[in-house]
């Protein structure tokens, strides 16, 4: 459990039930009591309603009950639609980057690359949020505000269907090989302002992503995953 900050209440429950979702601590479909977490968290149980109110609102969680919400389940169609958004979102904004990026940008695009480790069945919230921070380096240096934010609200409910692969699937030398270098070809196109192979590389990327595995092991009719 995170240490209690100094924000309010609301935003603390916030903050620790939604990290205990993308830290797959709440699994898909878990029940949750609000007079439960909120004795868990040391608040009442009106900050524990608003900050589920919230989730809910993020499609993160489902209200049932006045008292009880259930962590929304995972879905073909839900990780089909987060695909289709990204397959055409994160390339152009991968192209803008190299069009718009900044020495700071640089910089940044530059440290979270460093910073990132292949992505495993064992993988923490630390290395999630290490894969997050070098996207959202390359798609904040487009510059467009509107495409940053959609990125940014897509990005939560696309970690979760990340984990259903990465629990499911067999990791190997050569998928982690692979990932490496497209993240490095996509670092090294932006920032050499290479708009088009920019986007050829995270179009790519997006095509051979966790989440379209996630979409594939999803879809109504294939074989369960293992």
């Amino acid at each position: 459990m995170t240490t209690k900050p100094v924000f309010s209440k609301s935003q603390y429950a916030y903050e620790e039930i939604k990290q205990r979702i993308l830290a797959d601590e709440l699994h898909p479909g878990a029940a949750l009591s609000q007079e439960g977490i909120a004795a868990e968290l040391g608040v009442s149980t009106t900050p524990v309603r608003e900050a589920l109110k919230r989730l809910a609102a993020e499609g993160l969680m489902t209200l049932e009950t006045h008292r009880d919400a259930r962590v929304t389940e995972l879905t073909f169609e839900e990780a089909q639609s987060l695909y289709e958004v990204r397959s055409h979102v994160d390339p152009l904004a991968a192209g803008w980057a190299a069009q718009r990026r900044t020495g700071a940008d640089v910089e940044a695009i530059r440290r979270a690359l460093d910073a990132l480790d292949p992505l495993t069945g064992t993988s923490g919230i630390q290395a999630l949020n290490a894969h997050r921070d070098f996207h959202r380096a390359v798609y904040r240096a487009s510059h467009n505000e509107p495409m940053i934010g959609i990125l940014d609200s897509l990005w939560d409910k696309a970690d979760r269907y990340r984990q259903f692969t990465l629990r499911h699937r067999a990791g190997s030398a050569s998928e982690d090989a692979r990932v490496r270098g497209e993240h490095r070809a996509l670092a090294e196109a932006v920032i050499g302002g290479e708009s088009g192979t920019a986007e050829e590389v995270m179009r790519g990327h997006i095509e051979q992503s966790l989440g379209r595995q996630a979409m594939e092991a999803l879809r109504p009719g294939a074989a369960p995953a293992r």
